[in-house]
């Protein structure tokens, strides 16, 4: 039995500088480990939606790719909405994280209005934030990245963090927040790319996508030594990230 599971991934022509590809390598294969089928479909600006995403993903891109993306996405605002309503589950990094909350207004005083997905408003400030970062969800355990943006995001009532920093900025350089949490949607500033170093959130978009496809997750049997070699190989993963420099 096919057991197809649809990722779409948002805007790569112009929202995939800092090697987010890379999220929808993994979830790809960690499906295929599980014994789904995934299937890939890219959407740039004026291609036709997919009707049967189970998951989408978005990376960032410099402030001229979130212009050239800006009137598309607009009108796409009230289907993903309902979508992220409805639990699909969605990772947006970076520039598509900025552009799924209220605005974001640049250092020069332009202002690029977002989809309202996320309570969240940025502004862009006048030094970049770069470097390895550190982070502490409850949810997902340590979660390691690397930051390099200028916009500072402030979340409002309606939006949770994804994360507390313990090394790094995160959201902004004012209250150790990093990324943000609504229903099934993950937001992150972290590029490296996020799920090789984190596939707990991989993980977790999976299950999520998976059962609300089928009403069920059953992944398929792996044999201990796989998962053994899966976990040590992870591990190392995320070690050698702890440890970098900031």
């Amino acid at each position: 039995m096919s057991r197809d599971i649809h990722i779409v991934q948002l805007y790569p022509r112009d929202m995939n500088i800092y090697g987010d590809w890379g999220n929808v390598l993994v979830l790809k294969q960690r499906l295929k480990w599980q014994g789904y089928n995934p299937v890939v479909t890219e959407y740039n600006p004026g291609d036709e939606f997919p009707s049967d995403a189970d998951l989408i993903v978005g990376g960032g891109g410099q402030d001229s790719g979130q212009v050239v993306i800006q009137q598309d996405l607009q009108a796409l605002a009230p289907s993903l909405r309902a979508m992220a309503d409805d639990g699909l589950p969605m990772l947006v990094i970076c520039g598509l994280y900025q552009l799924f909350g209220r605005f974001f207004k640049t250092h020069d005083g332009v202002l690029i209005p977002g989809i309202g997905v996320l309570d969240i408003e940025t502004h862009g400030g006048p030094d970049r934030l770069i470097g390895n970062v550190l982070s502490v969800s409850e949810e997902f355990g340590e979660i390691h990245g690397y930051e390099n943006h200028s916009g500072q995001t402030f979340l409002g009532p309606d939006a949770k963090p994804l994360a507390l920093v313990r090394k790094g900025e995160g959201n902004n350089s004012k209250d150790d927040t990093e990324g943000a949490r609504y229903q099934n949607v993950v937001a992150s500033y972290l590029h490296g790319s996020l799920l090789p170093k984190n596939p707990a959130i991989a993980d977790f978009l999976i299950e999520k996508a998976v059962t609300r496809r089928y009403g069920s997750f059953n992944p398929a049997p792996a044999s201990d030594a796989d998962l053994a070699e899966l976990a040590r190989l992870s591990e190392l993963a995320r070690s050698h990230a702890a440890n970098r420099p900031r």
